[in-house]
């Protein structure tokens, strides 16, 4: 499963709800008649089959989504904090240069000069742009995920290349 967002909180009195979403375009999710709710995002999580009835833009980049399995305010109250995800054979494909959030963690990443700083953990949303967490042992770096930073990324070898020196 790729997760797609979180739910933050519940949105109306029909039992809308409210979703951050990890990652651009969230409106494309409308495309997928199913979206898969767990409490957490864990690879032992129990995803279930959720009917998408709406979705649209609310705010400052979140969604609001409307379920047929969430039927007022109260159910909806019950899912804060839940994840929303897809199988990744339910997606896009990525463009060129674009990536799910979920293709990159657990990449390996080097600098420039070849230095192994850890592999990513997490990606976190600034609003301005994406940032990995790359964790190595007990050290943890924050990187831009922007083209200054990130020249390369190769899903397919498991590395991404990073202009970043390893005592930053």
């Amino acid at each position: 499963m790729i997760v797609l967002g979180r739910i933050v909180a519940p949105y109306g009195i029909q039992g809308w709800v409210r979703i951050h979403p990890f990652g651009d375009d969230p409106l494309s999710w409308k495309k997928m008649p199913q979206w898969w709710v767990a409490a957490s995002d864990s690879e032992s999580a129990e995803w279930k089959p959720f009917t998408l009835k709406a979705c649209k833009a609310q705010g400052k980049g979140d969604l609001i989504a409307a379920f047929a399995e969430i039927p007022d305010r109260t159910a909806a109250e019950a899912y804060d904090g839940y994840y929303i995800a897809a199988p990744r054979d339910a997606l896009p494909a990525p463009d060129k240069d674009e990536y799910y959030w979920g293709d990159l963690i657990g990449l390996e990443v080097r600098n420039l000069a070849g230095v192994c700083l850890g592999k990513v953990d997490s990606l976190l949303s600034t609003g301005a742009h994406d940032v990995l967490r790359v964790v190595d042992g007990e050290e943890e770096r924050l990187i831009p995920f922007v083209a200054n930073y990130v020249p390369e990324v190769d899903v397919l070898a498991g590395l991404i290349k990073v202009d970043w020196e390893a005592d930053w």
